[in-house]
C-alpha cells in the first residue's frame, strides 16, 4: 500500500460507510417510519418517509466498489465508452475499517495516513428528501449525529475527525446541535452546500437569519465542510430532463455540464455576496469534494460583480474567499492554478477514501502535484494546512 512520506499527512476527505441502523438507533418514536430499509426484487433499498431511494445503490454496504476504482475515468476520461460497471470492476465484501475507528486506523498506518477528516457516505441523501418537513429533518440529523459520536466519536485519539452534520431549516435547532456537538469534541462540522428549506419555502443560508449560526461556528472555531451532496439541484435539471432522483451512480452528459458543481459555486457565492465573510472574518470554510475547476469562472463573475455594484460589498468579495475559504481539490484537477488563485496554504489534498472516485492510495495525491513545490509547500498541502486550521498538534 502507499508509503509513508517524510511529513504528517492530513487527508481532508475520508468517508465511513454507515450502519443499517445508523439513522434510526436513536430516532424518536415519533419519526420511526420515516427511514426504513426495504427488499426490492432481491436487493435491499433505503426507503425515506415511503419513497424508495437509488442514490446509493447498495444503500447497506455489505458489497462496495473498491477504494479507487474509477481514478482512471476521472484522470483520463473514458475513450473506450465502457460502461459504468466494467470501469467499476469487481466489487468488494466490505471490511471493518469501512465501518469502525480502531480498524480504520489500523489501515491508516498502512497507508501512510496520520490523520484524517472522517465524513459519512449515505447520509447526503437525507436533508433533500426530507425538505418540507424541517422538524423530522433536524431529529433525524441529530439522531445521526448520536450515531456518529457513539460509534467513531467525533475526536478518535487525536487522529480521525468525524463531522457532525449541522442541519440550518430551524436556526435555533441547528445552533442547539453545533453546541452538542461541540461539547463532545467536534472540531469540524458539515453543512449542505443548498438553499435551506423552511416552513416558507427555501432561502440563502447567507441571509441574516443565519448570521447566528455563522457567528457560534467562528466563536467556537469549527472549520465548517461543504461536502459534495445532493444538494437538491435535480429539480433544476429536471425542468430539461424530466423529474428525476440524484443518482450519482448514473451520471448522465447533460447533468454534467449544466449542473457539474454549481451547488458549491452558489454557496461560495452566496456568503461572499451576502458579505458573511466579511461580517465573521475568522469563519473558516472548506469546500470538499467538490473540484477545483470552476474556481476561475467563479472569481471572474465575483470580479464583475464588484466592479460594477462595489457598494453591495463591505470587501472584495475574491479576497474574502481567499481568506476564509479552503480547497481540497481532486487530483486531476489543474492544481498549479489552484495555487497561483488560492495560494498553497489554502490548498489541502483529499483522498476520497475508501470510495471508488478517491485514490486507492490516498498518499500517491502528492505525485500529481505541480513541480517546482517546495518540500514545505508540499508538506502544507499534504497536511500542515489543515492541521492549522484545525487548531490540532503539528504530530500525533
Amino acid at each position: 500500500m502507499g508509503g509513508r512520506l517524510s511529513f504528517p499527512v492530513f487527508d481532508a476527505d475520508n468517508h465511513l460507510y454507515e450502519t443499517r441502523d445508523a439513522f434510526t438507533r436513536h430516532l424518536p418514536a415519533p419519526y420511526a417510519s420515516a427511514i426504513d430499509y426495504v427488499e426490492v426484487k432481491g436487493r435491499t433499498k433505503i426507503a425515506i418517509r415511503g419513497q424508495i431511494s437509488d442514490y446509493i445503490p447498495n444503500p447497506t454496504f455489505d458489497v462496495v466498489a473498491r477504494p479507487g476504482a474509477q481514478e482512471d475515468y476521472f484522470r483520463n476520461g473514458n475513450p473506450e465508452g465502457k460502461s459504468y460497471r466494467e470501469i467499476f470492476g469487481k466489487p468488494m465484501r466490505s471490511i471493518p475499517a469501512f465501518r469502525e475507528p480502531a480498524p480504520r486506523l489500523e489501515l491508516m498506518n498502512e497507508l501512510g495516513v496520520d490523520r484524517a477528516l472522517m465524513f459519512p457516505t449515505l447520509a447526503s441523501l437525507l436533508e433533500e428528501r426530507m425538505r418540507d418537513d424541517p422538524e423530522l429533518t433536524h431529529a433525524a440529523i441529530h439522531s445521526l449525529n448520536e450515531w456518529i459520536y457513539e460509534e467513531w466519536m467525533f475526536d478518535y485519539q487525536g487522529r480521525i475527525f468525524s463531522t457532525p452534520v449541522i442541519t440550518l431549516p430551524i436556526v435555533e435547532k441547528a445552533l442547539r446541535e453545533l453546541e452538542w456537538v461541540v461539547e463532545r469534541g467536534a472540531k469540524v462540522v458539515l453543512v449542505r452546500p443548498a438553499p435551506v428549506p423552511g416552513f416558507r419555502g427555501s432561502r440563502s443560508f447567507a441571509h441574516e437569519e443565519f448570521d447566528p449560526f455563522w457567528k457560534a461556528a467562528e466563536d467556537a472555531g469549527v472549520l465548517v465542510a461543504m461536502h459534495s451532496s445532493d444538494s437538491g439541484y435535480s429539480r433544476y435539471l429536471g425542468d430539461w430532463t424530466g423529474p428525476s432522483e440524484m443518482l450519482p451512480f448514473r451520471p448522465n452528459a447533460f447533468g454534467l455540464v449544466s449542473v457539474g458543481f454549481r451547488p458549491l459555486e452558489d454557496s461560495l457565492a452566496a456568503l461572499a455576496c451576502n458579505n458573511v465573510f466579511s461580517k465573521f472574518p475568522n469563519l473558516k470554510v472548506a469546500v470538499v469534494e467538490a473540484g477545483s475547476e470552476w474556481l476561475p469562472g467563479l472569481f471572474t463573475r465575483l470580479g464583475d460583480a464588484y466592479k460594477k455594484m462595489p457598494q453591495a460589498f463591505d470587501e472584495h468579495p475574491v479576497e474574502t474567499i481567499k481568506r476564509n475559504v479552503y480547497i481540497s481539490p481532486f487530483h486531476e484537477d489543474d492544481l498549479a492554478q489552484l495555487i497561483q488563485i488560492m495560494g498553497v496554504d489554502h490548498v489541502m489534498f483529499g483522498s476520497d477514501y475508501p470510495h471508488p472516485e478517491g485514490l486507492a492510495e490516498p498518499c500517491s495525491f502528492v505525485d500529481h502535484l505541480p513541480p517546482g513545490l517546495t518540500e514545505e509547500e508540499t508538506a502544507k498541502i499534504m497536511g500542515g494546512n489543515l492541521t492549522q486550521v484545525m487548531g490540532v498538534a503539528a504530530t500525533v
